[in-house]
């Protein structure tokens, strides 16, 4: 009992944690919850938490959230979703309660304006890390579809200013038929 109320603790901090610190959206979150999760934890596997997350992200509504409740619930169940969903969500709600209070001082404060623009350089070299160690995998394992769809994908949005929700979808339904076509490969031999 004690061993499982130290695991729903262990789940709460880290994801109270790694909410805490997720300045500048959701894309954030990935590389911290790789590290606790995977690189500290051992709770899940590499891949298996790429998946997880790109699930959260094709989902509706904030990804860290999604994250946390999907990660949460592979790890101890419905009742780690709600600790892990709780826990995220905390940070945010202590923060932005914080600064409503003190609203017109933060907004005329010129320090802390910059201390804004300062992370938001921050944000972007996290991003740029996450896309380009998560392209590597997938160039190193040598996925032709993958690659393909990674490329055209940055294409469409770059270039053409696609959608990106008709994309996501395109890339689900690309990506379900590919894994029939490989099952059904796989049973014919």
């Amino acid at each position: 009992m004690k061993d499982k109320f130290s695991k729903y603790w262990t789940l709460f901090i880290s994801t109270f944690k790694i909410s805490a610190f997720t300045f500048g959206g959701g894309f954030v979150i990935v590389p911290l919850m790789k590290k606790k999760f995977c690189d500290e934890l051992n709770w899940i596997k590499e891949d298996e938490i790429l998946d997880l997350i790109a699930i959260a992200q094709s989902s509706p509504g904030a990804i860290a959230v999604n994250a946390s409740i999907i990660i949460g619930h592979r790890i101890l169940g419905v009742t780690g979703a709600l600790v892990a969903a709780i826990a995220t969500v905390l940070p945010p709600l202590i923060i932005l309660s914080v600064i409503s209070f003190f609203y017109t001082f933060f907004k005329e404060n010129r320090i802390i304006n910059a201390l804004l623009k300062g992370m938001q350089a921050g944000v972007a070299a996290v991003i740029v890390d996450v896309v380009f160690e998560m392209a590597s995998k997938i160039v190193k394992k040598k996925e032709i579809v993958s690659i393909l769809l990674m490329t055209i994908s940055f294409i469409l949005v770059f270039f053409f200013r696609i959608n990106l929700y008709l994309l996501i979808l395109t890339g689900a339904l690309v990506g379900v038929l590919y894994k029939l076509i490989q099952n059904k490969r796989k049973n014919a031999l």
